[in-house]
């Protein structure tokens, strides 16, 4: 089975584990009036959601170019990590809406149903991450980041259960509600910053310093450069295209040895697609000051 194969079918486990205890959840959190489950749940649909589109577009994403999408379907998942990432912030902002008055007017809550949710949760969420555990895949690192977070919040549910249990302190439970919220509202504006970057196509951070075009300028025959654009499609996969004016001295003959030394230097530098316009130096381009 190859290691594509045995992606879509650890997302796809970790998917159906996640969206079976998410269904769990929401019940138990309304049988146990806690603010703090349906909190985590909130986050664990919003897990759900974003697996099911990490194992559509894993696939989705794995098609080669064609005349609709000519750089292929890369961009699908930093799609998918958007509408994720805008779901989460309207499910969060609703728990907070809720979780902030209890805590000046807290509701009695069913504590030993939320220590028997805790447990499952941890079980649950457990058994996901190490089905995830040997990906290598960044979206299989991604999912099990999220399953890791879940675990753990799941952790901090079961100890506020335990002191709720046995000291009463019913303000705990929509505490910790809102800090669940909060994390996954930090977490959410941060991935949708992050993708909101590459489909508004700013340069990847490797070409940010400057240096690679110093680092082009000093191959011999390039007099100058201008029309330099980079972008990246998905995060990794980068495009570099640029107008390059040949000295008075480099041969037409020389050009092709010239645009190769130009492309291997940007492949070292991690960009994919490379695009290269050759001018000599007493020809007008109207790309020249863009």
């Amino acid at each position: 089975m190859s290691d594509h194969t045995n992606t879509q079918k650890n997302i796809a486990v970790a998917f159906f584990l996640n969206a079976t205890f998410t269904v769990i959840e929401i019940i138990g959190g309304i049988l146990t009036n806690s603010v703090a489950i349906l909190s985590d749940a909130v986050h664990d649909l919003g897990d759900t959601f974003s697996l099911g589109l990490s194992w559509y577009t894993e696939r989705l994403a794995k098609r080669k170019p064609d005349s609709r999408f000519t750089y292929g379907y890369k961009r699908f998942p930093v799609l998918a990590a958007m509408v994720n990432a805008v779901f989460l912030l309207g499910a969060s902002v609703f728990v907070l809406s809720r979780a902030i008055p209890l805590m000046f007017n807290p509701e009695p809550v069913h504590a030993m149903g939320m220590i028997w949710l805790a447990i499952l949760g941890i079980i649950f969420n457990g058994a996901a991450v190490l089905k995830l555990s040997k990906g290598d895949s960044l979206n299989q690192k991604v999912v099990r980041l999220h399953l890791l977070e879940d675990t753990l919040g799941w952790m901090a549910v079961l100890i506020g259960a335990v002191i709720i249990r046995f000291t009463g302190l019913l303000w705990i439970d929509p505490l910790l509600g809102i800090m669940i919220a909060v994390f996954i509202i930090y977490n959410a504006i941060k991935n949708l910053k992050v993708a909101l970057i590459i489909f508004l196509q700013a340069i990847p951070s490797l070409s940010e310093n400057g240096n690679l075009e110093k680092d082009l300028l000093k191959i011999n025959g390039i007099e100058s450069l201008h029309d330099i654009r980079s972008w990246t499609i998905d995060g990794s996969s980068h495009v570099y295209t640029l107008h390059i004016v040949a000295g008075s001295n480099v041969l037409p003959e020389e050009y092709t040895a010239m645009k190769q030394k130009v492309r291997d230097r940007l492949s070292a530098s991690g960009f994919e697609h490379v695009t290269i316009e050759i001018d000599r130096n007493d020809e007008h381009c109207d790309l020249s000051n863009s």
